[in-house]
């Protein structure tokens, strides 16, 4: 969901309920983790890629341990629909699913682009006035990056453009000089043209972001029913044959 999708309304007076909820993203190399108790909040940072599905469960079960409370307690489970890695979504969404079926709650899917550009904004939050603009750019590999940009508001944020699949040559075209986060400013540095003090390339989906996204969505009541808990593709194609890896080695050897 971008920050200001239409939603449809969870069908249950779970939603007046306080504001218990787990919040997770694995769509990264690695799992990020919040906990919300009302106005209390925990977050976590635990192994992603092939270890998510074996470290997710025990990281979110020692989140509600320290906040002294159950799974049966929760009232909203919170996720990371990507863009990212295919495996990461999937387990996210069936785990979110999961959770929320048996609590019998709604969810609040998170762009985890957005959560890129709330950790970004929480790192330096005095500098970000209302109609600030992020570009958030991730690495998708292949030689391609996700991009999305988001508008802060001052309440919270607006989309201005949804994420998409982009070609390594159009950051320069779209974004130069425009404020940017995201960990493909790294792993394509000559990709873009940045402002020294207006990027953020260790932005990540953090617990911290997805905390303050998800009591952002609640205060909106912007939730649904546990089966719309799935993943945003942006990519419909994951591998590249023999013959276009072959290509592409050519083509950067040049």
């Amino acid at each position: 969901m971008s920050a200001d999708s239409p939603v449809t309304p969870f069908p249950s007076d779970r939603t007046a309920a306080p504001l218990r909820a787990l919040v997770l993203d694995t769509a990264t190399d690695v799992v990020h983790l919040g906990l919300i108790d009302e106005a209390r909040s925990w977050t976590a940072v635990v192994a992603g890629g092939s270890q998510s599905s074996a470290s997710l469960l025990p990281a979110a079960q020692a989140l509600l341990s320290d906040a002294g409370l159950t799974w049966a307690d929760l009232t909203v489970v919170g996720f990371g629909r990507g863009p990212g890695a295919f495996t990461g979504l999937r387990t996210a969404c069936s785990v979110t699913q999961g959770l929320a079926l048996a609590a019998d709650c709604p969810v609040i899917p998170i762009d985890t682009l957005l959560a890129v550009a709330e950790d970004a904004r929480l790192q330096a939050p005095s500098r970000w006035l209302p109609g600030q603009l992020i570009w958030v750019v991730q690495d998708a590999r292949m030689d391609e990056i996700y991009a999305a940009a988001y508008r802060w508001t001052g309440l919270g944020w607006e989309t201005v453009e949804s994420p998409a699949l982009w070609p390594l040559d159009l950051p320069r075209v779209r974004c130069a000089g425009a404020w940017m986060a995201g960990n493909a400013l790294r792993a394509y540095p000559d990709a873009f043209d940045v402002q020294p003090d207006a990027h953020w390339p260790d932005a990540t989906p953090s617990g911290a972001a997805l905390v303050a996204l998800a009591r952002q969505a609640w205060a909106r009541g912007a939730v649904v029913d546990a089966a719309l808990a799935l993943p945003l593709y942006v990519r419909d194609k994951v591998a590249q044959t023999t013959a276009e890896r072959q290509a592409s080695k050519r083509t950067q050897g040049a």
